[in-house]
């Protein structure tokens, strides 16, 4: 087995891994000099020095350095999880059984960006996490296995991301001992259910102040810690970035930060002026 990863999450499953009896014969992560900014960026280097497994630094999985040290590491199976560059053809022919992503939606659903936020916006009652087999697609690629996750009426970003960090340990444990006993099973993707969800930026964070409120605080709870956060521009300019909010359907009284909306008041539990 090896594992690409350059974040908390990715770390996390490759603890998981060594919990239920795992081992790594190589690990691959990121130059120490980039993505110092991307959400839950984390070094592996102790991780990989206390369990002796060579770890490969690279600017892209796909580097011809990485390739072949992939190659000289014969592996099985290849987890990339916590990534953002999409493996290309040669690497995932460079693993000889092949190699696992894992993606925060129940796919097909929600294929693409920004799957916590989205989840959030979208109003959905339902999340989860898919580990599934890389094709030369993005995200299409045969399912392993699927842990669900409740949506709640008032959860935030920062709860689904506790919670997929959980759902990704259970999930590692669970299909750990299948792939290491030749015991998997992959189901193929309906991809007449399928659906993409675009890429989000750091300015879709603006609140719309002339629509409605109960959407603004779904915007904050979707895009809060460890995202940039909803926002608003005010009189003076100032941009005024909410990290928690809750919503007043009556005049809230004037002890309270609110912006007013057509169908209620947004009152202002955390802000950051900048």
């Amino acid at each position: 087995l090896g594992f690409v990863t350059c974040v908390q999450l990715g770390l996390s499953c490759m603890e998981a891994l060594y919990e239920v009896g795992g081992f790594l014969c190589i690990a691959i992560t990121l130059n120490d000099d980039q993505a110092a900014q991307k959400s839950g960026r984390v070094y592996i280097d102790d991780f990989c020095a206390k369990n002796n497994i060579p770890l490969v630094k690279s600017q892209n999985v796909n580097d011809q350095v990485v390739i072949n040290a992939i190659k000289s590491a014969d592996l099985d199976w290849l987890f990339i999880i916590g990534w953002s560059q999409i493996a290309q053809s040669e690497l995932l022919s460079s693993v000889k059984k092949g190699v696992l992503g894992a993606h925060p939606t129940l796919l097909p659903v929600g294929r693409g960006h920004a799957a916590i936020p989205w989840a959030i916006l979208k109003n959905l009652k339902e999340t989860g996490v898919t580990l599934f087999k890389l094709d030369d697609g993005v995200d299409t690629g045969p399912i392993v296995m699927q842990k669900s996750i409740e949506v709640k009426p008032n959860t935030t970003a920062t709860d689904l991301y506790i919670e997929f960090n959980f759902a990704h340990i259970e999930i590692i444990k669970e299909a750990a001992p299948l792939i290491m006993n030749d015991g998997l099973s992959l189901i193929e993707q309906d991809n007449s259910k399928s659906t993409i969800w675009p890429e989000r930026l750091p300015e879709d964070g603006k609140i719309n102040l002339e629509g409605s409120v109960y959407k603004a605080e779904r915007l904050v709870r979707a895009v809060t810690r460890p995202y940039p956060g909803a926002f608003y521009i005010d009189d003076s300019g100032d941009k005024v970035i909410i990290w928690s909010s809750s919503v007043a359907e009556k005049f809230p009284g004037l002890e309270y930060n609110f912006i007013e909306f057509y169908d209620g008041f947004l009152v202002l539990d955390e802000i950051e002026k900048c």
